[in-house]
């Protein structure tokens, strides 16, 4: 089982805001589209990604109010070390609002929030390209279950992890990750709290190498059956983790004309 993540999606009220605010501010482009009945789909990403790096999808469904919810964290952006305070200030500059500045973080990383209010965590790192995904947050209910999912049900590594008092963040990733590619955070809080998924939110996508095969590993392993291959053309599927956060599961040709397997 490949597991590479190969993508974050989140819902979108207006597709053209949205689009501008991450092609200006953080320097996307856009990578493809796909026009359905009533929904538009967009994947983003820097200019200079690496082939193990995410992308981020952001979908618009025509008429729809979004619920941010408090199931899913951030989604993580790296700029080089050094560099977070003088990008920050750029972003400040071009109007976004200041929500998290680095000072308020002890100058280890800021956030910044997008038109729908989705977070943006920004960290410093040395490897990938300058706002390519370095993470997804998700928040979930019981440590342990979450840790042994991702671990038995993807064969991903514990790869890091940082403790407080109230709070532990576990950071899980395929064994062989390229280091430009994206991990998911966990976050668990000990106060013993639920979330809400809400809708702003849509799903993580896992590319797999044989869609079939895997599936039936991740079955075998009592991953849910929440939306299989059969009912998705053979195209692609849907399960789920311990908490209710969608997993998309599909084939991916980096070298098609379109990223898109249906």
């Amino acid at each position: 089982m490949d597991g590479t993540l190969d993508h974050t999606m989140m819902r979108v009220e207006d597709l053209e805001e949205s689009l501008d605010w991450y092609q200006t501010h953080l320097e996307y482009e856009e990578k493809d589209r796909y026009e359905g009945d009533g929904f538009t789909i967009v994947y983003l990403g820097p200019e200079d990604m690496h082939e193990e790096s995410a992308m981020l999808e952001l979908t618009h469904n025509e008429g729809a109010d979004l619920e941010l919810g408090d199931a899913w964290g951030h989604i993580a952006v790296r700029v080089p070390e050094g560099e977070l305070e003088a990008h920050y200030e750029q972003l400040m500059d071009d109007g976004v609002e200041d929500y998290r500045d680095p000072e308020s973080c002890g100058g280890r990383y800021a956030f910044v929030k997008d038109p729908d209010g989705h977070e943006i965590e920004i960290v410093q790192r040395d490897q990938g390209a300058t706002w390519s995904i370095d993470h997804t947050m998700i928040r979930v209910e019981d440590a342990d279950e979450a840790l042994g999912f991702w671990t038995r049900k993807f064969e991903y590594d514990e790869v890091g992890r940082w403790e407080s008092d109230t709070f532990a963040n576990y950071f899980v990733e395929p064994s062989d990750a390229a280091d430009e590619a994206m991990s998911v955070e966990l976050t668990y809080n000990y106060d013993g709290r639920s979330y809400e998924m809400g809708d702003a939110w849509g799903h993580l996508c896992v590319r797999m190498d044989d869609l079939e095969d895997d599936w039936d590993q991740l079955l075998e392993r009592e991953a849910p059956d929440y939306r299989d291959p059969a009912s998705n053309d053979n195209m692609y599927a849907f399960t789920t983790d311990q908490d209710g956060h969608e997993i998309e599961l599909l084939e991916r040709d980096l070298e098609a004309d379109s990223l898109f397997p249906f």
